[in-house]
This record gives C-alpha cells, structure tokens and sequence, in this order.
C-alpha cells in the first residue's frame, strides 16, 4: 500500500490537535487514521525511562530528542492507512534554540505528501495559552510566539523542498473552528 502521509503543524496553543480531531469526527472515514507523533515519541521517552510526563520532554538534550524522534518515526511509517494524519510540532522551542521537529531522517521515515500549517494570531495564541490549565507551559510574549510561527513556515517550506510536499496554512481563529475544518476537509477532496 502506498502511503500518503499528511504532517499537520501548529504552535503549542494554536488549536492545531482541535482542528485534526474535528476533521476525523466531522468525516468520519476509516480510512484515515490520525496518530498524534508526541503521544509515539512520549511512549518512545517512557519507555526508555527519560521522561515521566510530556512537558519534560522539550528539555531533553538533542541527542536524546533526535534517539526518540528516529524510533517514533519508524513506528509511524509502519501504519497502514489511505491516509495517515501525523499531529506534530514543526519546530520544538527548547532552551539551546529551535529544534525540527521534523529532521531529515523523520522526513526519509515518513515520506509526507503534504505539510497543513494551523496559524492564528498571536494574541489568540497567548489568550489561549494563559486560559489553559491542562498543560505546564514557559509563558512566551506575544513577539515570541509571532516568530515561532514565522520559524514554523520557513522549516515547512524546507521541508516541503526536500520531500516535494505541498504546504497549506489553515487560520484557526477564535470561534472559527468550523470555517478551518471546512478549509480542511477540501484538501481531501
């Protein structure tokens, strides 16, 4: 079977992991399956005794993140699906510096089609992030959280020029959660 890997992408608080869940509940194909590439790399971490929950993974040295993301990467590329959606960060923010999320081995592991970018504007990305409770996060600036997405594009397009996947950019506004599903689902047409 040949596979057709779609990698979609959004800073933390962007809703990106919203957007991929209403898509495969508003289908409803089985032919699609959604796997969320943190969840694979936090087994992968707890397994191997580096990690007890998953904020405690962007601090891990590179080496460690690059051992985790090559595991997972294979264990993704092992499902077989019409279309496999990967939930995944572009860019991992750690304190050395951006990190890929999507380096060179994982692209070769995964073999993606196509890159869907899930954008808001920064000031809904900080709204977001101070109403969330759920997770431990490094509060960011508005500026800051405005460069990790410009970051986001550039490494998906450099993705895109060494894989020759396409790249779509999905607003997810505030209470605009419909009209980016709906952007979504025409891409599967």
């Amino acid at each position: 079977m040949m596979r057709n890997v779609v990698v979609v992408t959004g800073i933390p608080g962007v809703g990106s992991s919203t957007v991929l869940k209403k898509v495969m509940e508003t289908d409803g194909s089985e032919e699609y399956v959604l796997v969320n590439y943190g969840d694979v790399m936090l087994s992968v971490a707890m397994d191997e005794g580096y990690v007890k929950h998953r904020d405690e993974m962007r601090v891990l040295p590179p080496d460690i993140q690059k051992k985790i993301q090559n595991i997972a990467a294979v264990r993704i590329s092992q499902i077989e699906a019409k279309v496999t959606f990967v939930d995944t960060h572009c860019t991992i923010k750690t304190p050395k510096g951006y990190l890929p999320g999507l380096p060179k081995w994982v692209l070769d592991e995964l073999e993606p089609k196509m890159f869907v970018l899930v954008e808001a504007d920064p000031e809904e990305i900080y709204q977001r992030r101070l109403k969330d409770k759920s997770r431990i996060r490094d509060m960011e600036s508005i500026d800051a959280i405005r460069i990790h997405q410009e970051v986001n594009r550039a490494i998906a397009m450099s993705y895109a020029f060494y894989t020759g996947a396409t790249v779509k950019i999905i607003k997810n506004h505030d209470n605009g959660l419909e009209k980016a599903v709906e952007q979504f689902l025409k891409l599967l047409e």
